[in-house]
Protein backbone atom coordinates (compact mmCIF):
# COMPACT_ATOMS: atom_id res chain seq x y z
CA UNK A 1 0.00 0.00 0.00
CA UNK A 2 1.43 3.38 -0.56
CA UNK A 3 2.33 5.45 2.15
CA UNK A 4 -0.27 8.20 0.73
CA UNK A 5 -2.68 5.95 1.66
CA UNK A 6 -2.51 4.75 4.70
CA UNK A 7 -4.27 6.41 7.55
CA UNK A 8 -2.45 8.96 9.35
CA UNK A 9 -2.25 8.53 12.97
CA UNK A 10 -1.61 11.96 14.67
CA UNK A 11 -0.04 12.57 18.35
CA UNK A 12 -0.90 15.62 21.11
CA UNK A 13 0.39 17.76 21.67
CA UNK A 14 0.78 20.00 18.23
CA UNK A 15 3.95 21.58 18.33
CA UNK A 16 3.21 23.34 15.10
CA UNK A 17 0.92 25.44 12.90
CA UNK A 18 1.71 25.74 8.97
CA UNK A 19 -0.83 28.07 7.06
CA UNK A 20 -1.44 28.88 3.26
CA UNK A 21 -1.45 32.45 2.08
CA UNK A 22 -3.94 34.17 0.17
CA UNK A 23 -7.41 33.35 1.03
CA UNK A 24 -6.10 32.18 4.81
CA UNK A 25 -4.00 35.01 6.12
CA UNK A 26 -4.49 37.48 3.48
CA UNK A 27 -6.84 38.76 1.10
CA UNK A 28 -5.33 40.13 -1.87
CA UNK A 29 -8.39 39.93 -5.11
CA UNK A 30 -5.52 38.23 -6.89
CA UNK A 31 -6.49 38.87 -11.11
CA UNK A 32 -6.87 34.80 -10.86
CA UNK A 33 -8.32 34.33 -14.64
CA UNK A 34 -5.78 36.41 -15.79
CA UNK A 35 -3.16 34.27 -14.60
CA UNK A 36 -4.68 30.96 -15.43
CA UNK A 37 -4.96 32.46 -19.13
CA UNK A 38 -1.43 33.65 -18.87
CA UNK A 39 0.00 29.92 -18.11
CA UNK A 40 -2.49 28.18 -20.02
CA UNK A 41 -1.43 30.68 -23.43
CA UNK A 42 2.13 30.18 -22.35
CA UNK A 43 2.44 26.71 -22.53
CA UNK A 44 0.72 26.58 -25.62
CA UNK A 45 3.57 28.24 -27.01
CA UNK A 46 5.82 25.78 -25.71
CA UNK A 47 3.86 22.97 -27.86
CA UNK A 48 0.74 21.81 -26.09
CA UNK A 49 -2.32 21.38 -27.89
CA UNK A 50 -4.30 24.13 -28.10
CA UNK A 51 -7.58 22.90 -25.96
CA UNK A 52 -6.26 20.69 -23.89
CA UNK A 53 -5.67 23.05 -20.93
CA UNK A 54 -8.33 24.79 -18.95
CA UNK A 55 -8.33 27.92 -17.60
CA UNK A 56 -10.24 26.90 -14.97
CA UNK A 57 -7.96 24.50 -13.34
CA UNK A 58 -5.86 26.16 -10.51
CA UNK A 59 -2.63 27.13 -12.11
CA UNK A 60 -0.67 24.10 -10.27
CA UNK A 61 -3.00 21.84 -12.23
CA UNK A 62 -2.26 23.56 -15.56
CA UNK A 63 1.30 23.24 -14.81
CA UNK A 64 1.68 20.19 -14.29
CA UNK A 65 -0.88 18.73 -16.93
CA UNK A 66 1.37 20.73 -19.38
CA UNK A 67 4.44 19.14 -17.91
CA UNK A 68 3.15 15.50 -18.70
CA UNK A 69 1.65 16.49 -21.81
CA UNK A 70 5.15 17.56 -22.80
CA UNK A 71 7.08 14.86 -21.10
CA UNK A 72 4.65 12.35 -23.06
CA UNK A 73 5.34 13.88 -26.25
CA UNK A 74 9.57 13.56 -25.36
CA UNK A 75 9.97 17.41 -25.78
CA UNK A 76 13.51 18.33 -24.38
CA UNK A 77 13.57 18.59 -20.37
CA UNK A 78 14.76 21.89 -20.71
CA UNK A 79 12.33 23.06 -22.91
CA UNK A 80 9.73 22.02 -19.94
CA UNK A 81 11.97 24.08 -17.43
CA UNK A 82 12.09 27.09 -20.16
CA UNK A 83 8.13 26.58 -20.02
CA UNK A 84 7.66 26.47 -16.45
CA UNK A 85 9.89 29.40 -15.83
CA UNK A 86 8.23 31.99 -18.09
CA UNK A 87 4.87 31.07 -16.80
CA UNK A 88 6.38 31.80 -13.31
CA UNK A 89 8.04 35.21 -14.16
CA UNK A 90 4.20 35.88 -15.70
CA UNK A 91 2.36 35.28 -12.66
CA UNK A 92 4.89 36.64 -10.18
CA UNK A 93 4.31 39.92 -12.09
CA UNK A 94 0.27 39.75 -11.76
CA UNK A 95 0.83 38.78 -8.27
CA UNK A 96 2.72 41.97 -7.22
CA UNK A 97 0.27 44.01 -9.05
CA UNK A 98 -2.26 42.92 -6.50
CA UNK A 99 -0.12 43.71 -3.15
CA UNK A 100 -1.80 47.73 -3.38
CA UNK A 101 -4.94 45.96 -2.31
CA UNK A 102 -4.03 43.14 -0.01
CA UNK A 103 -4.92 43.32 3.49
CA UNK A 104 -5.17 41.26 6.51
CA UNK A 105 -7.66 38.58 6.91
CA UNK A 106 -10.04 39.88 9.78
CA UNK A 107 -8.63 37.44 13.32
CA UNK A 108 -5.67 36.97 11.69
CA UNK A 109 -3.31 38.96 13.80
CA UNK A 110 -4.91 38.18 16.85
CA UNK A 111 -4.88 34.54 15.89
CA UNK A 112 -1.15 34.57 15.01
CA UNK A 113 -0.46 36.53 18.77
CA UNK A 114 -2.16 33.52 20.40
CA UNK A 115 -0.36 30.99 18.72
CA UNK A 116 3.05 32.62 19.18
CA UNK A 117 2.00 33.17 23.17
CA UNK A 118 1.53 29.25 23.45
CA UNK A 119 4.68 28.72 22.01
CA UNK A 120 3.46 26.60 18.47
CA UNK A 121 6.27 27.02 15.99
CA UNK A 122 4.36 28.93 12.97
CA UNK A 123 5.46 28.50 9.14
CA UNK A 124 3.63 29.68 5.92
CA UNK A 125 3.06 27.32 3.01
CA UNK A 126 1.91 29.05 -0.14
CA UNK A 127 2.14 28.57 -4.16
CA UNK A 128 2.81 32.43 -3.96
CA UNK A 129 6.52 33.90 -4.94
CA UNK A 130 9.07 34.70 -2.33
CA UNK A 131 8.61 38.27 -3.51
CA UNK A 132 4.97 38.73 -3.20
CA UNK A 133 4.49 36.60 0.25
CA UNK A 134 7.37 38.26 1.72
CA UNK A 135 5.89 41.70 0.60
CA UNK A 136 2.01 40.92 1.62
CA UNK A 137 3.34 39.40 4.85
CA UNK A 138 5.91 42.44 5.75
CA UNK A 139 2.36 45.33 4.25
CA UNK A 140 0.05 43.66 6.65
CA UNK A 141 2.33 43.16 10.02
CA UNK A 142 2.04 39.55 9.69
CA UNK A 143 5.78 38.92 8.81
CA UNK A 144 7.23 38.65 12.47
CA UNK A 145 5.11 36.12 13.24
CA UNK A 146 6.86 33.48 10.55
CA UNK A 147 10.27 32.22 10.92
CA UNK A 148 9.92 29.76 8.28
CA UNK A 149 8.09 30.31 5.37
CA UNK A 150 8.22 27.80 1.59
CA UNK A 151 7.08 29.63 -1.37
CA UNK A 152 7.04 28.12 -5.38
CA UNK A 153 10.28 30.09 -5.38
CA UNK A 154 11.86 27.99 -3.25
CA UNK A 155 14.18 24.79 -4.66
CA UNK A 156 12.03 21.45 -5.50
CA UNK A 157 9.12 20.65 -4.86
CA UNK A 158 5.84 23.43 -4.69
CA UNK A 159 2.25 22.78 -2.66
CA UNK A 160 0.24 20.87 -3.30
CA UNK A 161 3.29 18.15 -3.67
CA UNK A 162 3.35 16.45 0.26
CA UNK A 163 7.01 16.44 -0.34
CA UNK A 164 6.52 20.60 0.14
CA UNK A 165 4.64 20.36 3.36
CA UNK A 166 7.31 17.70 4.70
CA UNK A 167 10.10 19.73 3.75
CA UNK A 168 9.28 22.95 5.62
CA UNK A 169 8.10 21.19 8.83
CA UNK A 170 11.47 19.48 8.82
CA UNK A 171 12.78 23.24 8.99
CA UNK A 172 10.45 23.72 11.53
CA UNK A 173 11.66 20.77 13.31
CA UNK A 174 8.06 19.67 13.73
CA UNK A 175 7.01 15.91 13.16
CA UNK A 176 4.61 15.42 10.90
CA UNK A 177 2.28 13.61 13.32
CA UNK A 178 2.80 16.78 15.44
CA UNK A 179 2.19 19.39 12.79
CA UNK A 180 -1.60 20.99 11.60
CA UNK A 181 -2.02 22.69 8.04
CA UNK A 182 -4.54 25.65 7.69
CA UNK A 183 -5.77 26.70 4.64
CA UNK A 184 -9.01 27.72 2.48
CA UNK A 185 -8.56 25.61 -0.46
CA UNK A 186 -9.19 22.06 -1.42
CA UNK A 187 -5.36 21.80 -2.92
CA UNK A 188 -4.51 22.57 0.58
CA UNK A 189 -6.58 19.40 1.99
CA UNK A 190 -5.06 17.31 -0.43
CA UNK A 191 -1.02 18.48 0.61
CA UNK A 192 -2.00 17.73 4.17
CA UNK A 193 -3.84 14.61 3.84
CA UNK A 194 -0.94 13.40 1.04
CA UNK A 195 1.89 14.22 3.36
CA UNK A 196 -0.16 12.55 6.53
CA UNK A 197 -0.74 15.87 8.44
CA UNK A 198 -3.73 16.74 9.60
CA UNK A 199 -5.68 19.85 7.97
CA UNK A 200 -8.26 22.52 9.19
CA UNK A 201 -10.02 24.25 6.59
CA UNK A 202 -11.31 28.39 6.87
CA UNK A 203 -14.33 28.92 4.59
CA UNK A 204 -14.07 32.40 2.60
CA UNK A 205 -14.65 35.54 4.46
CA UNK A 206 -16.41 36.79 3.37
CA UNK A 207 -18.34 33.63 0.97
CA UNK A 208 -18.10 33.93 -2.25
CA UNK A 209 -19.66 32.65 -4.98
CA UNK A 210 -18.80 29.04 -5.61
CA UNK A 211 -16.84 28.75 -2.61
CA UNK A 212 -16.01 25.42 -1.11
CA UNK A 213 -18.11 24.52 1.36
CA UNK A 214 -17.85 22.50 4.62
CA UNK A 215 -18.65 19.01 2.89
CA UNK A 216 -16.57 18.97 0.26
CA UNK A 217 -13.66 20.13 3.13
CA UNK A 218 -14.89 17.07 5.16
CA UNK A 219 -14.92 14.71 2.15
CA UNK A 220 -10.98 15.88 1.19
CA UNK A 221 -9.68 15.12 5.15
CA UNK A 222 -10.75 18.24 7.06
CA UNK A 223 -10.61 17.22 10.40
CA UNK A 224 -12.50 20.80 11.30
CA UNK A 225 -13.75 23.32 8.91
CA UNK A 226 -13.95 26.99 11.05
CA UNK A 227 -16.24 29.49 9.48
CA UNK A 228 -13.46 32.29 10.23
CA UNK A 229 -10.42 32.88 11.97
CA UNK A 230 -11.76 33.76 15.65
CA UNK A 231 -13.50 30.95 15.43
CA UNK A 232 -10.26 28.91 14.52
CA UNK A 233 -8.85 30.32 17.34
CA UNK A 234 -11.84 28.99 19.51
CA UNK A 235 -11.73 25.71 17.79
CA UNK A 236 -8.13 25.82 18.82
CA UNK A 237 -8.92 26.61 22.61
CA UNK A 238 -6.71 29.50 22.37
CA UNK A 239 -9.86 32.31 23.70
CA UNK A 240 -10.80 32.19 27.40
CA UNK A 241 -13.25 29.66 28.22
CA UNK A 242 -12.54 27.20 25.38
CA UNK A 243 -11.32 24.21 25.96
CA UNK A 244 -8.19 23.45 23.45
CA UNK A 245 -9.29 20.50 20.82
CA UNK A 246 -5.49 20.44 20.30
CA UNK A 247 -3.53 21.46 23.15
CA UNK A 248 0.08 23.24 22.56
CA UNK A 249 2.99 22.07 24.02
Amino acid sequence: MPEEAIAPRYLEPILGVVFDLDGTLILSHHDFPRMRAVAVKTAERHGVMPGHLSVHEPIARIVDAAREELAAARVAEGEIFRMEAEIHRAIDAIELEALPRTVARPGADPLLALLAARGFRLGVLTRSSEAFCRAALGQTGLLPRFPYLRTRSAPGPAKPSPEALRLLLAEMEVPVDRALFVGDHLLDAECATRAGVRFYAVLDDPPEPGSTGTEKFRSAGAAAVARDLPELARMLGLLPGTEAAVPAG
